[in-house]
């Protein structure tokens, strides 16, 4: 393994691939982009942190089916299916509440659908990226029980 800086190991900065076809963004944009990326997502280390704070700031929901939040769920969220989300599910919430919704993991489009969802009814929202994937590749524990719905 090199380290960053030598170039021993490094194929000559020249050469042309899929990666080199299309040049990185100027230092502005990628700046603007990647902050702005922190307006929309937020990671599983991060939400871990929140919760275990007791005082987070938002609702967790898992937006997938009642059957896979009941196998396992990030402790402390909601099942809320993507499907489901509309203005009467969310009238307990006061409208600047911020949601943070998750799915299997980065296969899955789930949390994006809730989360385009949520936005179109107004509502502030992030997308925890990685999911239950990344929640378990983070070393956290999974809770399991029936979802509230069907109670």
């Amino acid at each position: 393994m090199s380290e960053l800086g030598t170039t021993s190991a490094i194929t000559p900065l020249s050469a042309a691939n899929a990666v080199t076809a299309v040049p990185a963004a100027p230092g502005a944009a990628a700046i603007a982009h990647f902050e702005a990326q922190f307006q929309f997502e937020t990671d599983c280390a991060d939400v871990f942190a929140a919760l275990q704070s007791g005082t987070p700031g938002f609702v967790l929901l898992d937006v997938r089916s009642p059957a896979h939040f009941a196998a396992g769920h990030v402790p402390g969220a909601l099942n809320l299916p993507h499907g489901k989300i509309v203005e009467s599910k969310l009238a307990g919430y006061p409208v600047g509440t911020l949601f943070v919704t998750y799915c299997a993991g980065p296969h899955c489009n789930g949390a994006a659908r809730g989360a385009l969802r949520l936005a179109r009814l107004g509502r502030p929202v992030k997308l925890m990226a990685g999911g239950v994937t990344g929640w378990l590749d983070e070393g956290y524990t999974l809770s399991s029980a029936e979802p509230e719905e069907n109670r």
